[in-house]
């Protein structure tokens, strides 16, 4: 079903036209040891794509695994010895099965998981590595040189620095980098079970990189209660579905995107096992290799991004490699209706008979989705470009720039709130007063989240807004003021139509617009920053940057300018 519009003491509040709850558990004991979870001892939850025969773990061996690799994080590096929601152990990795492992190990030992993309700099890394005080960085061969680099930077221990690999059958090798010599253990540690809904609410168990709604990016804080909520309240509708046709739900999927966002730590580490189904790791994105996976595994379901179901649509690669996939979802940016029909025209449907692609809504701070079409709904079909209906158990208003609800049918900033949303950022309290509004006497506070939306008919759509990779406008600002021929700067996503979503593109001030060009700019933060914090969309020059009297940059005035041009306008 769709959203509804409800006038309440609150103010103009939309929400699920159903309720629902969550278990109050936290989320190991709901993952490994609770009925609401279908994975079965022998259920394979990762495996190798590449190999997956002799590279595949089961629930059972999970299981083992993750005690094993608590005792070491708790016996060789004091993880969790003095209390939870402290020690904060970091991975930057590219794909690789096992990497869950470390996520629910890292929990099991009392710790904090936090990730970085395998493809940043080592400044970036350290820059992570310091905000949040990182105990131990975790990496593979692909991302070693940076962790080590990284560490060097903030002065981390070497060992510290621990490099995990796999031997065939499923075992972990974990050698810290001032060493030949991998880690042991000859004991087991357990998680602690909990069901103190004040414990779950307040935990810390992982701390996701996050742009926020402005500045630098933020360590933003999840708990046991925001993961198990996303992944009970966002499927359980989807397992209602296949429970109303009398059919197994039957999940594969193939992991293609960084597990360094919530699309992949949720997506891929809680979600799948929820669903008792596989994941098979890719070590990166390759499109005809994904393609290749998608019919060798007979992949059913697989969330991704713009720029891939662009591909989809486009590509005469694509012939009948999707067709067993009954559900796809479109995230992280919003996708164009002309390609969402487009990309839903490729996949098969599998056993339902017709393929079905949403595209869901959320950020890092709600962990992941807080919009979806559930499989069965009412708007199961659309094709409107909407970014779909409001999960059970959220709700959000679209308030103007002073916080006033707009007319319903108007645009203007969704703020959200439920138990998928974050209690806020790590040691950041600026961030914390700027991110949340009262939420009244005794009711939980709204998250801003940045986004302007507009609601119609049941659905939102989001019509300017934040990107998945997190680029934060005022970390390349400040970069690109750093220059000494630039005076002043400002930074928007534009559309870029052979990427399928939005680019950095900057707008500068010089002194001598002679001295330099628009590439040697790009050139130069270039070699700073990783590849999506790019200026792929290109220097505008501006003989001034656009303020408010307050001084706060006009970031609509410059999205009206960017369309201005895209459409035939004068260019600066």
């Amino acid at each position: 079903m769709g959203s509804i519009v409800e006038k309440t003491r609150d103010g103009t509040v939309y929400k699920a036209a159903t309720n629902a709850v969550h278990p109050e558990l936290d989320l190991l004991t709901f993952l490994f040891d609770s009925p609401h979870t279908l994975a079965e001892k022998t259920s394979i939850l990762h495996a190798d794509a590449a190999d997956p025969d002799n590279n595949q773990i089961t629930k059972s061996q999970l299981r083992t695994l993750v005690k094993s690799t608590a005792s070491i994080f708790r016996n060789e590096y004091g993880i969790g010895a003095n209390g939870p929601n402290k020690d904060v152990v970091l991975a930057i990795s590219t794909g690789h099965y096992l990497l869950p492992s470390l996520f629910y190990s890292t929990i099991a030992a009392g710790g904090v998981f936090s990730a970085s993309n395998p493809g940043s700099t080592p400044k970036e890394l350290a820059a992570q590595v310091s905000q949040v005080g990182v105990k131990v960085i975790l990496c593979n061969a692909d991302t070693e040189a940076t962790a080590v680099a990284a560490a060097k930077l903030t002065g981390l221990d070497s060992r510290n620095v621990v490099v995990y690999s796999s031997l065939p059958g499923g075992s972990l090798v974990l050698t810290p980098t001032n060493s030949s010599t991998p880690l042991t253990s000859s004991g087991s540690l357990s998680w602690a079970k909990i069901t103190s809904r004040h414990v779950l609410d307040s935990s810390i168990i992982c701390l996701l990189f996050s742009s926020g709604t402005t500045g630098p990016p933020k360590a933003c804080k999840l708990s046991h209660t925001n993961m198990v909520a996303e992944a009970a309240l966002v499927l359980s509708p989807n397992r209602d579905f296949y429970t109303r046709l009398n059919l197994p739900l039957v999940y594969r999927t193939v992991a293609h995107l960084p597990a360094a966002h919530i699309a992949g730590i949720q997506g891929y580490f809680v979600n799948p096992f929820y669903l008792g189904g596989t994941v098979y790791w890719m070590r990166g994105f390759d499109f005809p290799l994904f393609l290749t996976y998608m019919k060798k595994y007979q992949v059913t379901h697989f969330f991704s991004v713009p720029p891939v179901f662009l591909l989809i649509a486009k590509s005469p690669m694509v012939t009948d490699q999707l067709a067993t996939v009954e559900q796809a979802v479109s995230g992280a940016a919003p996708m164009g209706r002309e390609l969402q029909i487009a990309a839903k025209k490729k996949l098969g449907g599998g056993r339902l008979g017709k393929g079905r692609l949403v595209q869901t809504w959320g950020l890092s701070e709600t962990t992941g989705s807080v919009t979806v079409l559930n499989m069965g709904s009412e708007f199961e079909d659309d094709e409107s470009g909407s970014v779909s209906a409001l999960v059970a158990g959220i709700e959000a208003r679209i308030v103007d720039d002073e916080g006033r609800d707009v007319e319903v049918g108007k645009e203007g900033e969704i703020w959200v709130r439920g138990p998928m949303i974050t209690k806020g950022y790590w040691e950041n309290e600026e961030a914390n007063r700027e991110g949340f509004a009262d939420g009244g006497v005794g009711r939980e506070r709204w998250f801003r989240t940045g986004d302007v939306a507009v609601y119609r008919g049941g659905l939102f759509y989001v019509v300017d807004r934040k990107k998945g990779n997190q680029v934060a406008p005022a970390e390349l600002e400040a970069l690109l003021i750093s220059h000494p021929k630039i005076l002043d700067a400002a930074v928007i996503g534009v559309d870029d139509e052979k990427e399928g979503t939005e680019v950095p593109r900057a707008y500068v001030v010089v002194g001598d617009q002679k001295g330099i060009t628009g590439q040697e700019i790009q050139e130069w933060v270039a070699k700073q920053v990783s590849s999506h914090k790019k200026l792929r969309g290109g220097v505008v020059f501006l003989a001034a940057v656009p303020k408010s009297p307050s001084g706060k940059i006009l970031r609509k005035d410059l999205r009206a300018l960017a369309k201005k041009q895209q459409h035939g306008g004068s260019k600066l």
